[in-house]
């Protein structure tokens, strides 16, 4: 196991995420599932704790009770090469009660935040030439999904 491993709180359906984010991200898998017995405290059978991996990174999933909530104040950054990337991890993402939000992020139907975020977008950002930088994050801070082709307009003063 590596030596830190998010750990998320979910009501009740933390099988239902694992298998959905399982389903989206290609180099993922589900590990071990422990199931709440005779002595709950949850209902006998459901998940109590379960571990996922995503693109190599280990996730822990826990029905905790609705005594938590997921926020915006945690989120999962995601680094994309392509706008096919960005376009089909926003799409499944926002799916089914996902919510858009501004400048890459979203939050998933479980209340997960992520953001969806090209590297090209940190590149042009941290560009020596202030102008082009100073473009580019007015273009992205008018943005929900970030659109490569968009920054790369305001890259050039276009």
């Amino acid at each position: 196991m590596q030596k830190i491993t998010p750990f998320l709180w979910f009501d009740n359906n933390a099988e239902e995420a694992m298998h959905f984010y399982v389903s989206i991200f290609k180099n993922s898998k589900i590990g071990t599932v422990n199931r709440y017995g005779d002595a709950g405290p949850g209902p006998k059978g459901t998940v109590m704790l379960a571990t996922f991996e995503l693109e190599g990174q280990q996730f822990m999933a826990l029905n905790g009770g609705p005594h938590y909530k997921l926020s915006p104040a945690i989120s999962l950054y995601v680094d994309c090469k392509t706008q096919e990337e960005v376009d089909e991890l926003w799409a499944k993402l926002t799916a089914d009660g996902g919510k858009e939000d501004r400048c890459g992020w979203l939050t998933d139907k479980f209340g997960l935040s992520w953001q969806i975020i090209p590297s090209l977008l940190g590149e042009m950002l941290s560009d020596k030439d202030r102008e082009k930088s100073q473009r580019v994050m007015k273009a992205m801070l008018q943005m929900a999904k970030i659109d490569i082709e968009a920054l790369k307009q305001a890259y050039a003063g276009k």
